[in-house]
């Protein structure tokens, strides 16, 4: 069983003074806390496009400029251009470092919700947080950890009327759990019917002890014997296509911080692990890249991750100068007045970013 240790709350959150845009979504929150649409397939249609110079200047125009930027003291047009988005990434990047970020939980749809829950409880040694049911929109959420909501990182499920089953794909890799002791816990997972696919046993090119085992609906979950650690539920594991673009992305974007990284070519894959803090106190995002492989099947299970940020409008604005694609334009939920933005990274994984202070008064 997993030692929990409780841990004050890592958020204390503040309102900024001022907004980059102040744009207000009246849609729906999406794959954040709505129910699968059936089909149960994804439709992202890119929200950013390259529009012709002359359809907004006019052709005229468009050839004044260009010639007025040859004439001698006139920088070129490009120029100037590029150096304001230089100073607008650069003030970004300042004020990502001072956000307070943190992860919050990770969403995925299961087929059966009592039957996850019961094997997260009794295999697992998490806690039911809390459940809510939306019947208008036929679905059911559950929140499951080893702490509260917040100060630690949870797990929701969502179960959408009537579905059963869902394709997970070949992206999404595992999550984490620290636990003192991997033997015993996968004695006990074999006691309770759970599947073993990995023995207990010394990670490939490694000493740290793992092994992994599959849920009902066969999402994996690695075991990583470790001391007592304040965030038992640890590491997400994707899959990415180009590693040094995604932690670039990470880093400027998601203020992010590298933590490690670790080649291993016998197996031929990398790994980087993100997060914004220590992996051994914190969630972190373990990214993992195979070589020469550049895009994966996402599936439909994994949903995203969530993360506080003190002002989703300044989050926002910095995912897309740093080449994210924003899916929701920041503003309040209808309903609860919760403030949010989705936006997905490079290799199409989605993320959802929380107003911290609205997120701690949803919990009340």
């Amino acid at each position: 069983m997993v030692r929990i240790i409780p841990m004050a709350s890592s958020i204390r959150p503040s309102l900024s003074s001022f907004r980059f845009s102040s744009g207000v979504s009246t849609s729906r929150f999406g794959l954040f806390l709505s129910p699968l649409r059936l089909p149960p397939h994804f439709h992202f249609s890119h929200l950013t496009s390259t529009v012709p110079q002359s359809h907004f200047f006019g052709l005229k125009a468009s050839k004044l400029l260009k010639t007025a930027g040859t004439r001698v003291g006139m920088p070129p047009v490009g120029n100037v251009v590029h150096a304001s988005t230089a100073t607008a990434q650069e003030t970004a990047l300042e004020w990502v470092k001072k956000d307070k970020r943190r992860m919050l939980h990770v969403v995925y749809r299961v087929g059966d919700l009592d039957r996850t829950i019961k094997f997260y409880t009794e295999c697992l040694g998490m806690k039911l947080l809390r459940k809510r049911d939306i019947p208008e929109e036929r679905y059911t959420n559950a929140f499951l950890g080893y702490g509260p909501e917040d100060s630690h990182f949870v797990i929701e499920l969502t179960y959408n009327y009537g579905v059963d089953k869902y394709d997970i794909g070949t992206a999404f890799g595992h999550f984490g759990i620290a636990v003192e002791d991997v033997a015993k816990a996968v004695e006990l997972i074999k006691a309770k019917g759970g599947k073993v696919t990995r023995e207990p046993g010394p990670v490939k090119g490694g000493s740290t002890v793992i092994a992994f085992i599959e849920d009902p609906d066969g999402y994996k979950f690695e075991l990583i014997e470790r001391g007592p650690t304040p965030e038992p539920l640890c590491q997400v594991m994707l899959r990415v296509g180009d590693l040094d673009r995604s932690i670039t992305f990470y880093e400027k974007a998601f203020g992010m911080e590298l933590l490690r990284t670790r080649d291993n070519p016998d197996y031929k894959y990398t790994i980087a692990m993100m997060g914004y803090g220590p992996e051994d106190k914190n969630a972190v995002l373990e990214l993992t890249y195979n070589y020469g492989v550049t895009e994966y099947d996402k599936g439909n299970g994994y949903a995203q991750i969530g993360i506080g940020t003190d002002d989703v409008y300044k989050t926002a604005e910095g995912i897309k100068l740093f080449g994210g694609k924003i899916m929701r334009e920041p503003g309040p939920l209808p309903g609860i007045n919760t403030k949010i933005t989705a936006c997905l990274d490079p290799d199409g994984w989605k993320t959802v970013f929380v107003d911290n202070i609205d997120f701690l008064k949803e919990l009340e």
